[in-house]
């Protein structure tokens, strides 16, 4: 099977469709992330900079107000929806960046063509992670820079914990694989590590950051809750658990998980855990 082939069939198919659907609420919901990596990675005015698994193209626009009219920006994602949506942003918004439809771990640029590779969660996915940035180290110019933000370990993120826990008398879970490919694939940073330097790379570091995770708002704590719930339903792992249970399960899921995030609404809205890691390096 061609490398990545599972992650360029997911995300060219419902994955790739609920995220275009609700891609403001993600965008919006892990910009703080996007931000801490961002801040590490300090694009300069000038820069070269490949964005990877840029999706809709949110971070791509803001390297590209950081490197400003001499620079250069260049969004890649297996995507084809996402990078259609992004390629219509970028449009409107009238910021010079392009973007490639590809899958990043794949020769696709000239040697020493980057200052700066950056990723908001974009570097996970790969079926073999040390040649993936083996490859895309050698798009970096001599001392160039690697910045990217990745989650830390499920129980450290309760965005994705806490509707499981609240359903794990109901519907059989299976544990989380962190070796294969997903959200969580660098959850271990002595796993990050060695890819890493396996792959080339020198001075790496990761940097643990934490930030909360908005899952609902609205008016009233109610409003809020609803709004929570059916995010829940539509992005993550409870949508995949619960598509081929029966609608009693499923009801009885929802009473559960409603219950569960009422619980912890506020004025400010319903804020769940969010930890990662900013991963950090240099090409030699």
């Amino acid at each position: 099977m061609e490398t990545n082939q599972q992650q360029i069939s997911d995300w060219n198919g419902p994955v790739g469709e609920r995220w275009l659907t609700y891609n403001d609420w993600l965008d919006e919901r892990t910009a703080a992330y996007g931000q801490a990596a961002f801040l590490a990675a300090a694009p300069q005015a000038g820069e070269a900079v490949l964005d990877i698994g840029c999706g809709a193209g949110a971070t791509s626009f803001e390297l590209a107000r950081a490197v400003g009219s001499g620079g250069r920006v260049v969004g890649v994602d297996v995507s084809e929806p996402l990078v259609g949506r992004a390629r219509e942003r970028g449009k409107a918004l009238g910021l010079p960046v392009e973007f490639c439809l590809a899958d990043a771990s794949r020769p696709l640029f000239a040697p020493h063509s980057f200052d700066l590779l950056y990723s908001r969660f974009g570097v996970m996915f790969f079926d073999d992670p040390v040649a993936a940035f083996a490859e895309l180290r050698k798009t970096l110019k001599p001392g160039g820079r690697l910045a990217f933000a990745c989650w830390r370990a499920p129980a450290e993120n309760d965005w994705y914990g806490l509707p499981l826990r609240a359903i794990r008398c109901i519907v059989e879970q299976d544990a989380v694989d962190t070796d294969a490919p997903g959200p969580f694939a660098f959850s271990d940073p002595q796993r990050v590590v060695r890819v890493l330097g396996e792959a080339g790379f020198e001075a790496v570091e990761l940097r643990p950051f934490e930030a909360p995770f908005y899952y609902g708002r609205g008016e009233t704590r109610e409003a809020m809750t609803e709004d929570a719930l059916s995010q829940v339903f539509r992005v993550g792992p409870v949508a995949r658990l619960l598509a081929a249970q029966s609608e009693q399960v499923r009801e009885r899921a929802t009473v559960a998980i409603r219950a569960a995030l009422a619980e912890i609404a506020t004025e400010q809205g319903i804020a769940v855990g969010g930890a990662t890691w900013v991963a950090t390096a240099r090409a030699p």
